[in-house]
């Protein structure tokens, strides 16, 4: 395997036993610290590729705890950026103790939420040493329910759109401290991390390198430098980021739970509160709900009705525009969308073999080469200035894919 910036050599990478059993006791450790005598039993591990999370009984409460190494993914992490499990430990001491860490701003996001009135989101607990505790929360998720009920998808996409908007109003940006945003979670930023400088072409180069057979990875890695080359160019085509609103950041249907079933309100989980466009959470909604369906591949009927429902959402939401207005809002709702496809499948096919992945991740894997290969597709379609149509012809791919 060819080494550089990516990737460190084997043996200078921390390990998986490493990080998670030192994630479980440091985890075990603040629990124990924040409710002295209550009996800590780590019950499930939640597989991720960001932080690790640990379902936790506590006495008789059930939360969910997770921890953040250095502010990054466990995927970036385990493939050895930022040096050996030594270095990473040293460095992981001074990082729990930053009022800026990424799960301290997390815990204040989740505390200004609640104060709003709007959006609902999950109940912190508890957070110590770089650990967030949080209420689980009971229910059905989005994803449940759309398969359950696809005829009912623009309504049940719209009700987690519906609790944001007093994000989604002028001046809202006020309501945080600039300090507080999580630029981590920007569709455009994590692209340009991933995908620019010189690091860029070795990352590409190596997808898939310990999870895909050689001949399909080879396919998959020519469609991810083609395909990243075009949004390259349409990235320059997107609005600047306006001054007052807020996006949630991490919109995911996964992470939508409707606690009092499809007719009550939404609990919203793990926020990525960002200065941005509204349309970078229809963006994010759009994305995740498409490959959740590339992964469940649902009966060919369920699949158009949920995209049905997706267009409904789309057109709603551009309905007010002129017909000109309306055609670069879809291009860039669209250039969005396929940034932040890429975005999550490469981390997936960039994961250690030894990192269990959540099952979304390991179905996207398997079918990375039509994931990619619609990415292409529809890029290509984007970067035609006169293509009409684009929106009805993308429902059409992502039900090929899906079948």
């Amino acid at each position: 395997m060819t080494i550089g910036v990516y990737a460190a050599p084997d043996l200078a990478r921390p390990t998986v036993a490493e990080v998670f059993v030192h994630a479980a006791a440091r985890i075990h450790r603040a629990a124990a610290e924040i409710w002295p005598g209550d009996p800590v039993f780590l019950d499930q591990h939640v597989p991720s590729v960001t932080g690790y999370v640990h379902r936790v009984r506590v006495a008789d409460r059930t939360l969910y705890a997770k921890t953040s190494f250095l502010g990054i993914s466990l995927v970036s992490l385990l493939r050895g950026t930022r040096g050996s499990w030594a270095v990473v430990r040293q460095a992981q001491q001074d990082y729990e103790q930053r009022p800026d860490g990424l799960l301290a701003r997390e815990a204040a996001q989740l505390r200004a939420l609640a104060g709003l009135g709007g959006p609902q989101v999950c109940s912190v607990v508890g957070m110590r040493s770089g650990v967030i505790f949080t209420e689980a929360v009971p229910g059905p998720t989005l994803t449940e329910l759309l398969l359950d009920r696809p005829g009912q998808t623009g309504e049940l996409l719209e009700r987690p759109l519906l609790e944001l908007q007093p994000l989604h109003r002028p001046g809202a940006a006020r309501r945080l401290e600039p300090a507080g945003v999580m630029e981590e979670r920007s569709i455009a930023g994590t692209f340009l991390r991933k995908f620019d400088g010189a690091a860029s072409a070795q990352y590409v180069e190596q997808l898939g390198v310990e999870r895909v057979e050689r001949l399909t990875r080879e396919q998959v890695v020519e469609l991810v430098r083609v395909s990243v080359r075009r949004l390259h160019g349409l990235r320059m085509t997107l609005p600047s980021v306006p001054g007052t609103t807020l996006a949630y950041g991490d919109l995911k249907p996964e992470h939508v739970v409707f606690p009092e079933g499809p007719d009550g309100r939404p609990v919203l989980l793990d926020p990525g509160l960002l200065q941005a466009s509204p349309m970078i959470d229809v963006a994010k909604l759009l994305s995740r709900t498409v490959l959740f369906l590339v992964a469940h591949r649902p009966d060919p009927v369920t699949v158009r009705q949920i995209l049905d429902g997706l267009a409904v959402l789309a057109v709603a939401r551009a309905g007010h525009l002129s017909a000109k207005e309306r055609r670069a809002w879809v291009r860039h709702l669209l250039t969005l969308w396929l940034m932040d496809t890429l975005n999550i499948t490469t981390t997936y096919l960039s994961a250690p073999a030894g990192l269990p992945l959540p099952t979304l991740g390991q179905a996207l894997v398997e079918r990375a080469d039509r994931v990619c290969c619609l990415v292409d597709v529809v890029s290509a379609d984007l970067h035609n200035p006169g293509a009409r149509g684009l929106g009805d012809r993308t429902l059409d791919r992502i039900a090929e894919v899906a079948a």
